[in-house]
């Protein structure tokens, strides 16, 4: 069975990965108390505790534990950083999201909006770049994928079925939905490689030409 956490610097992975989900619950929460609709599978994640009357993070953290269960038929194998992703933002979105203000001027909003996108970018670049395992969502993605459908195709079909359902669930779907799917691509783009941590032969190489 593959290890939870590599040998190579596990400690300093960890760190990472924890400050990384902290950083995306917090973005998710300022997304959604900026009410201008919300990332597609926090539409459906709204709609659900509007639905159950369970708190935004608790419906985040069942809905990461039942897609487990999907990646045992697909034989994906969870690390770390899925089991923590799959508890941990939850938890981060239910202790932020009572603390953040919620601004009536449509300026902040926009701004808390925008902020969210970035903070989430960033979190996305510290916990996939810290190696421990993908999210439970990305997960359901890559193990369609490697049944023959692209990840292209993966991605947009989860995203889609996602929020379809959101939206029938009546989830917080606004300009700010438009803006999460058109951005997060390209702003984990710019992050990843900054906050993914070099492998040992990378750093061995780099060693030795720093060597006098």
């Amino acid at each position: 069975m593959p290890r939870l956490v590599p040998r190579d610097r596990p400690f300093e992975r960890i760190a990472r990965c924890v400050a990384g989900l902290a950083l995306f619950g917090a973005g998710i929460a300022l997304i959604i108390d900026a009410d201008l609709g919300a990332a597609p599978w926090d539409v459906f994640h709204t709609g659900m505790s509007d639905l159950t009357g369970l708190p935004v993070g608790t419906v985040i953290i069942l809905t990461g534990l039942a897609l487990l269960v999907l990646w045992i038929p697909l034989r994906e194998t969870p690390g770390l950083g899925t089991l923590l992703n799959a508890v941990e933002i939850g938890l981060v979105v239910d202790v932020v999201l009572p603390i953040i203000p919620e601004p009536d001027q449509l300026a902040a909003r926009f701004a808390m909006m925008f902020g969210g996108v970035v903070v989430i970018a960033i979190g996305s670049g510290l916990y996939i770049g810290s190696g421990l395992g993908p999210g439970p969502r990305d997960g359901l993605m890559t193990g369609l994928a490697r049944r023959g459908i692209s990840i292209r195709a993966a991605r947009t079909a989860v995203e889609l079925t996602a929020l379809t359902f959101g939206v029938l669930l009546g989830g917080a779907i606004g300009v700010g939905t438009a803006v999460f799917a058109l951005g997060i691509g390209p702003l984990v783009q710019l992050f990843l490689p900054r906050l993914t941590m070099p492998e040992p032969v990378a750093l061995a190489v780099a060693a030795e030409g720093a060597a006098p």
